[in-house]
């Protein structure tokens, strides 16, 4: 009459009854330990989806997809390989640049990248434009010996703009009194930040023509691309590599922040793995819950077995009770999750602007808010590897029912 019987036995089972309002109560807790433990899997992944999305946007709004350098300090017939760059489908910006290790010197001093740009060709390649705080890229024009500082590298010099810095150079020149540093000095005329230490506080701008002349060179260091997708780098990268020969290199984004993005990788994979074990906990329950049932219900196995039931079908219907909790724990647990995972970075905000704390000190951090990023595969995965664990818990309390014997179940009915 009811097909599939076995679906239909184990469902009936959970139905709350007065004699096994217990073993539904430990239902209703395993279901409620796995839908916490899948929300807490899904909101940790979505965190550090979201820090690894914003470190590659902030990273890569200050640095390029891929770079074109030579073999040396300089770069041999520079326009060819820009116009070779330019030429490729997937480049969509291209601009020359040249970049120095220096020491600079206001009322304090600091050492600092300084990367010599051109400020026509510089906002097809990343966005520090977006990011001034004070002055416009466009005033490092040719000869004017500008210069934009990192918001946080302005503070450490104790200067401002209008305000003038001492650069100086590992180029020696030679002098009666022997080999010196070269040394300049330069107008501040803007400041920028990009919520990344990284940048901030060891980045410096200057015209690219102002860092040829004071480094000595006939030309740029090398050539930075902006490409229609950062994941198209690496074959890009081989293909201009190929077509310009083994005087240049070609380097991509990953390849410089290779230890960095790794590292965010394992972390994730080893998070996962971690967390994952506190399904495990709420498994348990579950195991429980199911062998108190099979222990209650010995007396209907009994019957059911007399009546013809085979022990596949007495495992099937026990098993149906424990895969519909972890089905219900699992959509509860992925419709909070991704919810939480959703509001997060709002809910952080909040209790900072309350409490007045600072869960994220950009003194200490590469950024200084909470991100959130949810990704559905990350959570298919979530669903998937509780579900699995869920299966795997109703199997032995399943199997220790099929082999209830009929006679000594009914011995004392």
């Amino acid at each position: 009459m009811f097909r599939p019987l076995e679906l239909f036995i184990g469902l009936r089972y959970t139905r709350a009854k007065r004699r096994n309002q217990f073993i539904s109560f430990i239902s209703a807790v395993s279901i409620v330990c796995i839908s916490m433990s899948v929300i807490a899997i899904i909101t940790v992944m979505s965190v550090m989806n979201g820090f690894g999305y914003q470190m590659k946007t902030r990273i890569l709004g200050a640095i390029s997809h891929a770079t074109i350098s030579g073999i040396g300090q300089g770069m041999e017939d520079w326009p060819l390989a820009l116009k070779a760059a330019q030429a490729n489908p997937h480049v969509k910006g291209a601009a020359p640049y040249v970049e120095i290790q220096a020491l600079l010197q206001g009322r304090a001093t600091a050492g600092a990248m300084v990367r010599g740009i051109d400020p026509a060709l510089e906002p097809r390649v990343v966005d520090i434009g977006q990011h001034m705080v004070h002055g416009k890229l466009d005033e490092l024009t040719p000869g004017s010996w500008n210069i934009v500082l990192g918001q946080d590298l302005a503070t450490q010099l104790g200067v401002g703009v209008g305000d003038q810095v001492v650069m100086a150079v590992s180029e020696m020149r030679a002098t009666p009194f022997g080999g010196v540093p070269r040394m300049r000095g330069f107008h501040v005329v803007g400041t920028f930040t990009m919520g990344m230490e990284q940048f901030d506080s060891g980045l410096a701008l200057v015209n690219i023509q102002d860092a040829e002349k004071l480094n000595s060179l006939d030309g740029p260091s090398g050539i930075r691309l902006k490409l229609d997708d950062l994941f198209n780098a690496r074959p890009v990268a081989h293909e201009l590599a190929d077509q310009l020969g083994p005087v240049y290199q070609v380097r991509t984004w990953d390849q410089d922040n290779a230890n960095l993005f790794s590292a965010l990788s394992m972390e994730k994979l080893v998070m996962f793995i971690i967390l994952s074990l506190i399904v495990l906990v709420a498994v348990i329950n579950l195991i429980s819950m199911l062998m108190m049932l099979v222990t209650d219900k010995q007396a209907d196995i009994a019957i059911l077995r007399t009546l013809g039931a085979t022990p596949r079908s007495i495992m099937a219907m026990f098993m149906v009770q424990g895969v519909l909790v972890g089905l219900v724990g699992i959509g509860i647990g992925v419709g909070l999750g991704a919810l939480l995972s959703w509001k997060l970075p709002g809910i952080v905000k909040w209790i900072e602007h309350v409490f007045h704390v600072q869960f994220l000190s950009p003194d200490v951090y590469y950024i200084s808010e909470v991100p959130s990023r949810l990704d559905w595969s990350d959570v298919g995965w979530v669903a998937l590897v509780t579900f699995a664990f869920s299966l795997l818990a109703t199997l032995y309390p399943a199997w220790r029912a099929s082999r209830t014997q009929p006679a000594q179940a009914l011995r004392y009915e």
